[in-house]
Formats: C-alpha cells, structure tokens, sequence
C-alpha cells in the first residue's frame, strides 16, 4: 500500500508541475524565452539474491550490508522485487539579468535512514546555480558523477565517491576547464569498538563547528575527462559528562578529516572507460559504500589509554561501458574500498568490500530499456578471519520520459 500511495503522490506532484507550466511560459519575454523541463523515468526491477544481506537493504548490492557472521539475517536464497528506483525531476533556465539562473528540483522513490527498505519520497537535488555561483543539494564536488557505469543495480560501485550533499560552491572556471570551490554540510559517524558500552563513554557526541571545504578542477577535451578532487574537514566529540561527579576525564578530541579523488572518462569510439582512485582519512561518509569514519584506537597517555582515530579510506573503481549498437549496451567492471581499521574496533568490524557486474541492456525502442544484470558482492572482516560473497541476478524495466518546454 505504501509503494502505491507513493506512485499517487508522484502523480499528483508530476500533474502540479504540468499545470505549473503555462505560467512560467507566459513570464518569458519574447526576445530571451525561459526553458523548463520535466524529465523522469518509471523503472521495474525483479532479482534472485543466492546469497543474504541485510533485509532494509534487499534490493541493492552493498558490501557493508552482507553478513558480518554465518547466517546473520537468516537463510540464503531471496526473490525480491520493487520499483523504488523511480525518479521525477523539474528543470528550469531563466534568462535574467546576472544571467541564466538554473534551476533543478528532483527526487525519488528509494527510501534510506529511517525509511530504509521504504518506497518513499527520497529528494535528490534541490539546486540553483547563476553565474559562477550555486547553492542548494546536489552533487558534492568531491565526487564525479560520470564515474557511475551504465548499470541497473541502484547502489552502484562502492569503491567511488558518491555523496549529494548541501552546500554553497563557487565556480570561477567553466566549460571545458572548470575549477569549482564549496562549502559542504559537514557529517561523520564513530565506531566505540571493543570499549562500546563503557559508562566513561556515554557522553560522547560529535560537533562540527566548521563546514567541509572541498575543490574539484576538470578538464574535458575530444578523449573524455580528468578530474582531481580535494576535501578537507575537522571532526570534533565532546565529552558531555567529563568534570561531572564520578567522571574524572575528559575525552573530548578532533580529528582532521582529508582525501583527494582522481577519476577519468576515457572514450574509445563508442565505449568508455570508467575509473577513479581514492584516498583519505576520515571521510568515509562522502564513499557510496563505506562504514564509519572514526574508530577508537589505544593512546598511551590520553585519558583512559584511548582515542578517536580517522580511518584510513583507499577506493578503486574499474568500468568499461559498450555499446554494441543502437540497440544493444553492456557494462562490466569492478570496485573495492579497503578500510585501515583501528586497533579497538571489534574483530567483526568491516574491513574490505568488493563489487562487481555485468549486464546486457536491450532498447528497442526510444525511451524503453530492459535487460538482465549478474552482480557479486563480497565482505572481509577486520581480525576474526570471517569473509563472505553474495551473488544475484537482477531484471529491469526502465521507461523513461520527458518534455521540454519554452527557450530558443
């Protein structure tokens, strides 16, 4: 029922947006029209997953989400089915005085957080952008888009960047040289490990006192793209109980989070090569697949003998997207992350995640694509030897569709 209630706002939103139209198309004066279009797609997907994983997280494949111990979420072998990838999005160019103001407004159906497993409104961008400068929900310039294969399975590499984040960003370079600068909404989640549980640590809770300041430079030429990416971001705690009566110690610290991100597109004819390399310390949550950003580790001489300690983060993503004709497309590749786990986290904390695919998409006609996709997960834990893989078939359905309206 919630999945169909879904659908109908979807429709009700997308039938506002239509209606809507007309009268941003009567503003635009004659000599310097604006352009909105709706865009969006309805998409089908239906799998057999051989092995488990985390139920909130049936319909995906992600590493961190596999079993940490033998049977953790039960028997292997799962049939499952939804349409959460569906996706209604609104874009708008307004002619203006400063220049063209862009506008996007977009979101889908793939609960995550607390509507993990949902088919539930999910808003993926909310951006605007005149001139040299945007702010809103979009694309962190951490991460390239472009690095994500021509896959169906919704998750998507885990070794990449891949982070929608709030922030305000200046652009002095555009086109085919770009050089963008942010401000980015800051956020990190800690490990306690094998000291979780302890009473000295009930009080700790983690405070960002500064935004995360990213720069991304891209050059676009006849052969694809380059682009290097930087971060850099400070992760406080504070001990909320220290000085109180039985609490002799303040375990309040900081950590300096930073990474830096190489990702090209290299085209060959019609194909692309797709890659990335990535490394860092604390900033596990700007990864697609990555777990928590710090972990307590033993420093001697610190109060209690510990620490927080930022995570050391190495990403990789290999993906060869071909198109074989007007009809037929394939994608294969892989990804990993590898985690430097600290000395405290539990031996069943996640250490290393692999992915991998391969489909066959089928267009027969403009605006419609089906096919099938083979997917492989695996999951390595820190220190008690115990590692798993997990293997799934996966059918899609994808209509898309659009309409533009107004511009010259």
């Amino acid at each position: 029922m919630q999945g169909t209630r879904s659908l109908a706002r979807l429709l009700i939103v997308a039938c506002a947006l239509a209606a809507a139209i007309p009268a941003a198309r009567a503003q635009a004066t004659d000599d310097a029209k604006a352009k909105i279009s709706l865009y969006g797609f309805a998409m089908l997907d239906m799998g057999i997953d051989f092995g488990q994983n985390d139920p909130d997280w049936f319909d995906v494949m992600r590493p961190t989400k596999l079993p940490a111990f033998n049977d953790q979420f039960g028997k292997d072998g799962n049939f499952y089915s939804g349409v959460r990838q569906s996706r209604l999005g609104v874009k708008s160019w307004v002619p203006t005085k400063l220049g063209e103001l862009y506008t996007v407004f977009e979101f889908e159906l793939f609960g995550t957080g607390v509507d993990a497993g949902q088919t539930t409104f999910r808003l993926r961008h909310a951006y605007g952008q005149l001139g040299h400068f945007g702010a809103g929900q979009t694309w962190s310039p951490f991460m390239d888009p472009d690095v994500f294969p021509n896959s169906i399975e919704y998750w998507g590499p885990n070794g990449m960047v891949f982070f929608r984040n709030v922030q305000v960003r200046w652009m002095p370079l555009m086109g085919d040289h770009a050089l963008t600068f942010a401000l980015e909404r800051p956020g990190a989640s800690g490990d306690q490990g094998s000291v979780a549980g302890r009473i000295e640590l009930s009080g700790i809770q983690a405070r960002f006192p500064v935004p995360d300041v990213s720069a991304q430079y891209r050059w676009t030429a006849g052969w694809g793209h380059l682009q290097v990416a930087g971060i850099f971001r400070e992760i406080k705690w504070d001990d909320l109980i220290a000085n109180t009566p039985g609490h002799a110690y303040d375990l309040s610290g900081s950590e300096l989070g930073w990474g830096f991100n190489v990702s090209t597109n290299v085209k060959f004819n019609k194909n692309t090569l797709r890659a990335s390399l990535v490394y860092g310390e604390g900033i596990e949550n700007y990864m697609n697949d990555a777990p928590v950003d710090v972990g307590i580790e033993t420093h001697i001489g610190s109060p209690l003998n510990i620490d927080g300690k930022a995570l050391p983060v190495l990403g990789l993503v290999a993906f060869y997207d071909c198109t074989w004709n007007d009809k037929w497309t394939s994608s294969f590749g892989y990804s990993r992350v590898d985690i430097s786990n600290s000395d405290l986290q539990a031996a069943d904390a996640f250490k290393t995640g692999q992915y991998a695919l391969a489909n066959a998409l089928y267009t027969p006609i403009k605006d419609l694509m089906f096919g099938p996709e083979l997917q492989w997960g695996k999951r390595e834990n820190n220190s008690d030897g115990f590692s798993v893989d997990d293997l799934r078939v996966q059918f899609s359905v994808k209509y898309n569709f659009g309409k533009t309206w107004g511009g010259q």
